[in-house]
């Protein structure tokens, strides 16, 4: 079928790279390979992070002009004309403000996978954007959840007809990783792949330099890989380990296989993950990870087979957690390896671009009819 795809968070080709942008470019991928026609219908960034009235006026007003945009082009150029509308992460801050229009003019299914809600958005300076969140899920007959977490709050409020669905988080699984004996020179390499930016990030940068402290005493490295607003806060959080933690800035995300490749174990707590494609990408790789059990990591790392969960609670206990359970497999390297086979096997079987496509076929076609 003909599908019109939109990501109003970050369009497939957005210079920054994320995990979002990752997703929506694996999604078209998926799409494209079960057999659909896929055109990215607009690349209107709908993003509004600061909570602007002024800007989403502005931006309400463009979407407008791109809803007119696309059904006279539908219009003029019917064999154009989509079959199903699919739009990519939808929520308070960049909710989808074409899609619902443009797929109800034309009588053709809406589908939203990645959707979340947040009612108590509805009143306050993301008013506007959190009720036309709220109405683009709303009007979507299918709503596809990337993580329990996002499917009980769609659950909660489904309205009637409504189908929810869970589709795995998924990639496309590089070649096979040579078999790994351990570090040469028996100091084991840690690796961190991850943005630095305020909130979420940063707490988690905090956290695993907090547990990086109460494994000082042990031989170890770590190669930070990422950048952003939060650089020189991450900075300071590492400086006391002098050159046993090094950090490369932003890589390109198709040079980081030898990273992966050359690590004994990924860190990333993950606090208030969605799902976190780098765990997907580690474990592909054979490398296993530990971070913070919540329902978003939960989604893409099981606990024991490629890497460990550890438990959330106050603060100083979750590093002191964290920390024993890096410890423990560094300290047992018949188990560190079983991982390593464990997490390649469970992105294979359960996450894999392949595994996507059918389950996307099949859940698209039963909408469709």
């Amino acid at each position: 079928m003909r599908i019109a795809f939109h990501a109003p968070l970050k369009p497939p080709d957005h210079p920054v790279p994320s995990g979002d942008r990752q997703m929506a470019r694996l999604l078209l991928r998926a799409l494209a390979e079960g057999g659909h026609a896929v055109e990215v219908a607009s690349a209107l960034r709908s993003r509004d992070g600061a909570g602007d009235t002024a800007v989403q006026r502005r931006l309400l007003t463009e979407a407008g002009a791109e809803q007119a945009r696309l059904l006279r082009l539908y219009t003029a150029e019917p064999e154009r004309r989509p079959d199903l509308w699919f739009s990519y992460h939808v929520y308070y801050k960049a909710p989808d403000l074409i899609g619902p229009a443009v797929a109800g003019a034309l009588g053709i299914p809406y589908v939203v996978a990645e959707a979340s809600r947040a009612r108590k958005r509805l009143d306050g300076p993301w008013a506007a954007f959190a009720a036309a969140a709220e109405s683009a899920i709303d009007a979507a007959a299918l709503v596809l959840c990337l993580s329990d977490r996002d499917r009980q709050a769609v659950e909660a409020h489904r309205p009637p007809g409504q189908r929810v669905a869970t589709l795995a988080p998924f990639l496309d699984p590089p070649p096979a990783p040579p078999t790994r004996n351990g570090p040469a020179d028996g100091i084991p390499r840690l690796l961190t792949v991850a943005m630095m930016r305020p909130g979420d990030k940063l707490a988690t940068y905090r956290l695993l330099a907090e547990a990086l402290g109460r494994l000082a005493d042990r031989p170890w490295t770590l190669d930070v890989i990422g950048d952003g607003p939060a650089a020189d806060a991450v900075a300071a959080l590492l400086a006391p380990f002098g050159e046993r933690v090094r950090r490369h800035g932003a890589l390109p995300p198709e040079t980081l296989a030898p990273w992966y490749g050359q690590a004994d174990l990924f860190l990333w707590p993950g606090l208030n993950e969605a799902f976190g494609m780098v765990y997907l990408e580690s474990q592909a790789h054979g490398l296993p990870v530990v971070a913070v059990d919540n329902a978003g990591t939960g989604t893409v790392v099981r606990d024991g087979v490629g890497g460990r969960l550890t438990g959330l609670s106050a603060a100083h206990q979750t590093a002191t957690d964290y920390a024993a359970a890096v410890a423990s497999l560094l300290d047992d390297p018949p188990r560190l390896a079983a991982l390593r086979e464990g997490a390649r096997r469970h992105v294979e079987q359960c996450h894999s671009l392949t595994a996507a496509a059918r389950r996307l076929n099949i859940l698209l076609e039963e909408t469709r009819r």
